[in-house]
């Protein structure tokens, strides 16, 4: 009888634990490191893998400025990005102001073990309707994050870490998101494959698009007239 109070005992510490954990307090840290860049410009290779287009490998240049602005600058045409994942420092999530937070645990990702946080927005106005977001809690580094948008469905962010780690600033991005959720750009200029003879692609229902980046210029200032 003692034994089993006291592992009811230990389990309700667990649980206890588990559910007054902080996780506000793990998105603070985060977005203090985050915060960090007032603005960028990245170079870097883009590589679209989206069933029907071909589209080549591309140079991009990339310029970002606090809060949320964002310009991507394809040398070959428009880059084939879903609208709400080109903010690359997810600050489309850390600058929620009305939010609820749940834990979700611990789980792996991009080889790191992370807690998984949950965030549901109480502002009906944003596009964002949910995310979650998987942190690195040794360098306070988003490792992924699962975002639900209401104009572009749900689409996925891994990012990797190296050189601009300090910065929190990837030296590589992967978006996944669902195709038949995606709005292609307006103005877009890319050859279409129809795929009709390929089964392999019509089962094909995610899209990917990856960049790489080889430079970053960090806090040197950009005229608000490169997001024109």
């Amino acid at each position: 009888m003692g034994k089993k109070i006291f592992f009811a005992a230990v389990i309700l510490m667990m649980f206890s634990f588990h559910k007054n954990y902080d996780v506000n307090e793990t998105l603070k840290k985060v977005k203090e490191k985050y915060d960090k860049v007032n603005d960028y410009t990245a170079t870097g290779k883009l590589k679209t893998n989206v069933i029907f287009i071909k589209a080549p490998v591309a140079t991009v240049k990339v310029y970002y400025k606090k809060p949320d602005k964002i310009k991507i600058k394809n040398e070959k045409g428009i880059s084939l990005i879903p609208k709400g994942t080109v903010n690359i420092n997810i600050n489309n999530v850390l600058g929620l102001t009305e939010f609820e937070t749940f834990d979700g645990g611990i789980e792996k990702a991009g080889g790191k073990t992370c807690r998984v946080i949950k965030i549901f927005p109480l502002d009906d106005k944003n596009d964002i309707s949910r995310a979650t977001l998987y942190v690195d809690e040794m360098e306070m580094l988003v490792m992924k994050s699962v975002i639900t948008s209401k104009d572009n469905g749900t689409y996925e962010l891994t990012m990797s870490y190296d050189k601009q780690k300090n910065w929190a600033l990837p030296d590589k991005v992967e978006f996944v998101f669902n195709i038949k959720e995606y709005k292609l750009p307006k103005g877009v200029t890319v050859d279409y494959d129809n795929g009709t003879n390929s089964e392999a692609k019509k089962k094909e229902k995610k899209g990917r698009v990856e960049i790489k980046y080889s430079d970053y210029s960090i806090n040197k200032g950009i005229s608000d007239d490169i997001f024109k």
